[in-house]
Formats: structure tokens, sequence, C-alpha cells
């Protein structure tokens, strides 16, 4: 006989309130009932279970889980990402691979992606639509309308393309509906991509969406420019303004001033200057003002710019003199409180600009900078942002923030965790991903590893050994010290996710590059745009950047920051963009000292 599902006390106590109640004649489903909420609840847990997945074909792992103990509307889950789950046999396969398939560096046109070939046209890689609406319709009916497409739009979708084709993407419906509000109720959207792999986020269904059936403009934000090198981020732009003619590109970074070292990098540490000193607002502006053609007031909104750029900006969370900041917060359930999508545009002269892209692109940050100061959470897990919120900037423009959505495409799956997509926190299998980082970067002259079996294989000179991605995790393992709790063995897992998150802050840069680049590298490295690119980086000149880098940031506890990184992976995270910078240690002489700007690890921090 089966044993029987556990019981508690406090659930037994609700089941005979509600039991009284209905021998008093309460149903409890009235407005003042004590389980009217719980009741309610209840209903919503089980219309998102049948209404958020396609668990009828796929089976749906809900990643960042929350305790909710709460009784009432609020429910911390009900954005959270929805990926289709792997099979175990899939993840113990990859984990094999990972310790016995040697790796071996790939030549660097390898690194050149097309578009069409993470988005193909003839594969069908749409993205959800929200079906017609009106407001003569009932909220439950428009419920069911949306509900009923998302399950067909997900049947074709898995017809066209057979299982293990496609990478991850989100399969939770509160968050496509998020997209859906945003999007009818933006003037101008403001596409946000990571500039070291922007064709991974930049989905053309969702261009020719905009522009073509919602007849608006979209201003591609290139964001986090300071990670790359000058010339690759106006090969970038080029690439991307051709082949959309329609599209306004602009680049940002909330970083400027950031010194660029080759392949590795130092933590990056925000000035003094609070978000006020980010780089490229101005161009957003100079986009919308195009866009607008006067059909909208945005004086005050370069007042603003200037009086940032001049004041050093706003720090900490004091607002501006004579602008109030009012910040609102949208939930899904206002759907048919928001504007039809054949709204007229600018309505009371106010401009609406959307913020959207994938998760872990900087949407958040692109705000916080536009506006000046911290108005938006920021955190380095993806799927941070759980629903819209708009906030106006000035009297005249108005700025929304969109929760971070995974498209549809068929990038490798290793690739899309390099990009800050999936949690690395979540991974069962992170030694592929690890593989995949070292095969494109000289992961060996940056992190100053010691082979495993160094020694041990009589004849064989150090150097010559044969690496796995198993072996840089154990590798990286002995050199930081992580070991297991019982066993003292070294962690792998833990130095996975460790090199994971370096790969993923920016630290150890793997960036794409368009088709043709390498072939046309001296034409973009003397291309007179360059220069325009360096003043948004905050660089005075590509060289010479690892003396200024040695000069700012090699003080700073290099263990610490990794001890941090170790840290739950879903916290917030907020230190890294709130403007606070570890403190120098000056008690040790700078002249006893040997820096290497290729080491992760200064010498003996380990010992």
């Amino acid at each position: 006989m089966p044993r029987k599902k556990p019981f508690s006390n406090k659930q037994k106590k609700k089941q005979l309130q509600v039991k009284r109640e209905r021998k008093r004649g309460e149903t409890g489903s009235g407005p003042n009932s004590r389980n009217a909420s719980t009741e309610r609840g209840a209903e919503r847990d089980r219309e998102r279970q049948s209404d958020t997945s396609d668990s009828e074909t796929t089976d749906i792992r809900r990643i960042n889980q929350q305790p909710s103990n709460r009784e009432g509307r609020y429910d911390p889950n009900r954005y959270r990402l929805h990926f289709e789950k792997e099979s175990k046999e899939e993840v113990e396969r990859r984990k094999k691979l990972a310790r016995e398939r040697v790796l071996e560096q790939v030549a660097e046109s390898t690194l050149e992606v097309n578009i069409n070939d993470i988005y193909p046209p003839e594969k069908g890689l749409d993205f959800p639509r929200r079906p017609s609406w009106h407001y003569g319709m009932l909220r439950e009916e428009l419920l069911r309308k949306e509900e009923k497409s998302f399950r067909e739009y997900l049947e074709a979708l898995h017809s066209r393309n057979p299982p293990g084709t496609l990478s991850h993407f989100e399969h939770n419906l509160e968050t496509w509906r998020q997209l859906w509000r945003v999007l009818e109720m933006s003037d101008v959207i403001l596409l946000i991509v990571d500039i070291r792999h922007p064709v991974l986020q930049f989905p053309p269904a969702l261009y020719h969406c905009i522009t073509g059936e919602l007849k608006k403009q979209v201003i591609l934000v290139l964001n986090k420019a300071d990670l790359c090198p000058a010339p690759l981020v106006l090969a970038w732009r080029h690439y991307l303004s051709s082949n959309f003619p329609h599209l306004h590109c602009v680049c940002f970074t909330s970083h400027p001033g950031q010194p660029y070292t080759t392949v590795l990098q130092k933590k990056r540490m925000r000035r003094k200057g609070g978000w006020g000193q980010a780089g490229g607002p101005i161009h957003i502006l100079r986009a919308c003002q195009e866009i607008t053609a006067g059909r909208v007031d945005l004086s005050s909104w370069e007042q603003k710019i200037q009086r940032d750029a001049v004041d050093g900006g706003p720090e900490g969370d004091q607002a501006e003199e004579g602008a109030e900041s009012v910040l609102m917060e949208h939930q899904s359930d206002v759907a048919l409180e928001l504007a039809s999508p054949s709204q007229e545009l600018y309505k009371d002269g106010v401009l609406t600009l959307g913020c959207i892209g994938f998760p872990n692109v900087g949407k958040s940050s692109v705000l916080n900078s536009l506006v000046g100061r911290k108005v938006v959470s920021v955190s380095r897990t993806p799927g941070h942002t759980k629903y819209f919120q708009t906030y106006y900037l000035t009297p005249t423009v108005k700025l929304c923030d969109c929760p971070g959505l995974v498209f549809p495409s068929r990038v490798d799956k290793q690739l899309q965790i390099l990009a800050g997509i999936y949690p690395v926190s979540q991974l069962q299998e992170p030694y592929s991903s690890v593989g995949y980082l070292c095969e494109r970067t000289p992961f060996q002259n940056l992190l100053k590893l010691k082979h495993p079996s160094e020694g041990e294989v009589p004849g064989e000179a150090p150097g010559e050994e044969k690496w796995t991605a198993w072996d840089v995790c154990e590798a990286w393992a002995e050199r930081r010290g992580y070991k297991t709790a019982k066993a003292a063995r070294n962690d792998v897992y833990r130095a996975a996710n460790s090199l994971l998150r370096l790969a993923i802050d920016g630290r150890l840069c793997l960036c794409l590059r368009p088709p043709g680049y390498t072939a046309q590298r001296d034409k973009w490295e003397s291309h007179p745009d360059v220069a325009e690119i360096i003043a948004l980086q905050g660089r005075r000149d590509e060289e010479g950047a690892g003396d200024r880098d040695e000069e700012e940031g090699e003080s700073s506890s290099e263990p610490e920051e990794e001890r941090d990184r170790d840290a739950d992976d879903d916290e917030d995270g907020d230190d890294e963009d709130d403007g606070f910078v570890a403190p120098a240690r000056k008690e040790q002489p700078k002249a006893n000292l040997t820096v290497n700007m290729f080491s992760v690890l200064g010498e003996g921090e380990c010992d």
C-alpha cells in the first residue's frame, strides 16, 4: 500500500476552517471570506499550471523557484523562467564527453557568426504573438484566447524543429504577456543587445513585427561597448545597420573609462560619477529626435543629459532639483487598461520608450544610466526583472523596463550559457560550456594553470599535456583552493561555475565577430569612425591600456572578489553597479609586486 502524502497541521487547520464555513452556508467565494484569498490563489495556480507551458509535449524546468508562503494576490513565481528540461541521458553524455574530449583551439574565423545561422528563415523561428482583442472582451475571454494561441504556437514550432535542435527559450506565457504590453504601450522600442554577441539577441522576427505590423521604430542599443575593441564595435554596427535598413544603431556603455586588455579584463567598476556618467545617452536622444521629427519636445531631456555631464550625475538615491521622479510598477493583470496597438503615437505629447531584450544584456542598467541614478534593481541573475515598470525621465519622456525574454533560436546551448541567458547556478553540467570557452580563448596563458597529470607521465615535458574541459576545471579548482566538504577533493563543479561567471562578467571576454571581419580587420582598425567609438568608451587611446589597468585596479583584493562570485548566483549582486569600488590594500608595498596583466591571480594568493 503506498504511503500517504505528508499533511501538515497548518493544512489540516485550513481544511477544518473551510469545512466549518461550508456548514454555516459560507462558500468561501465571497470577497470577505477568510479563505477567499487562499482559494483565489489556488485557482490562479491551477490556471497558470495549465496555461504557461506546453507540459503535454515537453518537460519544462522552472528556474529560480522562490518560496511562496504568502496568502493573497502576490506570487513570486509567476514570472520565473520556464525552459525545456534536458534529459538525464543528454546531461550524462556531455559530462562524459567533457572528461574525454581533448580541447583544440579553433580557427579565428570560427568566431564569425551570421545572423541567418542563428535564426534560419526557413525554420519558422517566430515568436508568440498576442491575438487580436478589443475593449468589449471580458478579461477571462482574452486570457483563454491568449492561452490557446500560445499552445498552438508551441505545437507548430516543435513540429517544424525536431527535438534537440532548438536552444533554450521561454515557455512562460506570463512573461510573453509582459512583452506584448510593452510593445503596445511604447512609441519607440529600445532593443538592447550585448555587443559581445549581438546576433544571438537580435531576433529578425521581432524587428519585422515592430517595424511592419506595429509601424513603430526600433533603436538597437549595442550595450557593454567597453567589453570589445573599438574596431569590432564599429564592424558590428555596420553589419546590423546594413542588413536591417530601418534600424537606428547606437552604442552604449554604463562603465565608460574601463581599460581594455586584450581578452582578460579587471572587474568592471563604476567610477565616482555614478549612473550619470554613462556613454551613449546623447546618441539615444539624437535617434529619438530624428524619429519624432519635432512632434515631441525633448529639450528637457537634452538639458538633463548636459547637467549630468557637467555635475557628474546625481549619486545615490537623490533626485534632481526641480524634477520629481515618479516610479510606477504595472503587472500584467491590467491587460485591458493598456492602450490598443492602434493607438496614436506620442499621446499627450509624451514619448514612451520600451526597453526590451534578452536576459542579462543590461536593460535595467541602461534605464538607470538614462535616469542618472538607480531606480531599477540590477542583478547578474537572468530573469531578475519580473514585470515591466515605467519611469518618467522628464515630463515628456517615459521609460519602460520589460523582463528579459529568450526567443527560439538554433544557437549552441554552450554559447547561450556564456552569454548569460541561462542562470549558471542552475546548470546541471557546466563543463561543456567551459570547454567551448577554452577552445576560443588562450586559457593556458591567461589562467596560468598546471595540468593535473603534470609529471605523472614519464617522458612528457611540462606544457605538452592534452587538456580536456574536466582538466581545466580541476586545475582551476587546485589553483583557487576549491575543495569538497567531505573528501577534500578538488571541487570541479564550483571551479566550472567560477570560470563561467568570469566569462559572463566580461573578465574572460569571448567576443563574436560579423562575417568577413577577420579578412577585413585592417580596414576596421584604420576606419575614421574608430575614434568616435574610443571616445564613447571613455578611453584616451587603445595603446597603453595595460599600463593604466596596472595603475588603477591591481591593488584590489582578488580573492575577495572571487569569493563574492562564488556566492549564490540568485542574489541581487547590486554591488557591481552601485558605485562601490573595492578599497585598495595600501599596506602592501608595490615594490614587491610583480604585476602580470594577463593573470587572474596574484602570486602566492593560494598559498
